[in-house]
């Protein structure tokens, strides 16, 4: 077992390699567990790309609400809505064009077993989505774009 501490954009996080059988490596990063896939090697010269997928975790019961944190512009002039923690997506509630209300529940995401939601924190409408449903995010990973 490899512990690592690793800074991404002024965050700490703590990654703890376990297991590796073939492929498939056990790795614990702030104490969330994921399974990460690591493509075999076809040339000799390439190098292994990890594909991350969240280990299965039991359904959360509370829903807290979760106050996303200020965006960053966009290439689209719209205004990023970050996700507050990391975790992963189990729902997006809005569409590319929708119209959204200050305080409007626009994500779900799962993080420390629990869903949390995350809302709009202007009136806008949305301009994009960087996210589907399972996808695991990072703290500060802009969600969707509001314009």
């Amino acid at each position: 077992m490899k512990e690592y501490k690793y800074k991404i954009n002024g965050k700490e996080y703590k990654v703890t390699i376990g297991e590796v059988e073939g492929n498939i490596a056990n790795v614990e990063v702030n104490g969330a567990s994921y399974k990460v896939e690591m493509e075999k090697k076809e040339v000799e010269k390439t190098t292994a790309k990890p594909i991350v997928r969240p280990a299965a975790t039991p359904k959360p019961t509370a829903a807290p609400a979760a106050t996303p944190a200020g965006g960053s512009a966009s290439a689209a002039g719209g205004k990023g809505v970050k996700s507050p923690l990391p975790g992963v997506i189990l729902d997006v509630k809005v569409n590319v064009g929708d119209e959204v209300k200050k305080g409007q529940t626009i994500i779900i995401l799962e993080a420390m077993k629990m869903e949390n939601n995350i809302n709009a924190d202007r009136d806008g409408k949305i301009t994009a989505i960087n996210i589907k449903a399972g996808d695991s995010v990072l703290e500060g990973t802009d969600l969707v774009i509001i314009g």
